[in-house]
């Protein structure tokens, strides 16, 4: 089969677009024959060293993409050769077959496309996850999301509005500030502006995936509010002094989408949940932008340089 690989670590550069052995299926596993790949910001970190990489000879990179049974292995009866099925997280993604384990395999309505499905997979998730299992707001509740215009922050926007809440955002453009307000924000903040000094304990949740900026979520934030981390697009986060929090009574949250995608039945529900709002059009993603595989290197340096604003997807 093809794929995208590489042999040692580096920039875009060590990538390489070749032939390599296809998997081979085990007996709790799928061999999916890619349509669609998502590529996100986790790869570029696998690619230069700084994430976890499963082992592999080449190093093959990617966890998310959609596409067809081929196989099933021989202890699977709940799907079927012909089948379409997401997946998330799933090593060796950025290949033409891959191994499903079966238990993260997720079915998709009829009525998404491939790219519509990998557009919201991963981020969606993590989006309902930040929104569903970690605020927990109510209808009504003032919501701030640094990075309003990134992936993630897109989708998690308008869940919230969708849920009710009044979101504000933060956004480095104007551009960008335009384009939260298109998807619900009642106000959109610009990078820059001293807007953290005027809304001091002002909401009842602040999501913040940029790190660099977490002092100021936290300084926004309301007394028994919560500031949700979950980032460091920005850069590392500062320390935060939890005496601090305690006096002022706010609550910092953090977690790991992997430990809420803890059964193939969670996992379902979830992606079903996540599928409704898009089906149902209170969820809408900015159209990726689509390249071969062979361009895989310059996908990447079209990500390391934010040259787009939406999720951008590897075709075989």
């Amino acid at each position: 089969m093809k794929a995208l690989y590489f042999e040692s670590f580096g920039g875009p550069e060590v990538l390489q677009y070749g032939d390599i052995a296809d998997p081979v299926v085990k007996a709790d596993t799928l061999l999916v024959k890619t349509t669609v790949i998502g590529l996100n910001f986790a790869d570029i970190y696998r690619r230069r060293g700084h994430y976890h990489i499963e082992q592999h000879q080449p190093y093959i990179d990617g966890y998310e993409g959609i596409g067809i049974i081929t196989a099933i292995g021989q202890a699977v009866s709940e799907y079927e050769v012909g089948e379409r099925v997401l997946f998330v997280d799933v090593p060796f993604a950025n290949a033409e077959v891959v191994a499903v384990p079966v238990d993260r395999a997720i079915r998709v309505p009829a009525r998404l496309t491939d790219e519509e499905a990998v557009t919201v997979g991963l981020q969606g998730l993590t989006a309902d996850f930040l929104a569903h299992d970690l605020a927990q707001n109510r209808p009504g509740d003032p919501v701030l999301v640094q990075g309003i215009s990134g992936g993630v922050g897109q989708l998690l926007a308008q869940l919230l509005v969708a849920d009710g809440q009044v979101v504000y955002g933060v956004a480095s453009s104007a551009t960008k500030a335009q384009a939260a307000y298109e998807i619900g924000a009642q106000q959109v903040f610009r990078r820059e502006d001293d807007w953290s000094s005027t809304h001091q304990n002002y909401f009842r949740t602040a999501f913040d995936g940029a790190g660099v900026t977490l002092l100021d979520s936290l300084k926004v934030t309301q007394k028994r509010g919560r500031t949700v981390f979950y980032g460091m697009a920005g850069g590392n986060p500062p320390k935060v002094d939890p005496i601090a929090l305690m006096k002022d009574s706010k609550n910092l949250m953090t977690g790991d989408l992997w430990d809420f995608l803890d059964s193939a039945k969670s996992r379902q529900a979830r992606a079903d949940r996540l599928f409704h709002y898009v089906l149902t059009q209170q969820v809408q993603a900015q159209p990726a932008k689509v390249y071969a595989l062979a361009e895989g290197a310059q996908a990447h340096r079209d990500l390391e340089a934010g040259a787009y604003a939406g999720k951008l997807l590897l075709k075989p």
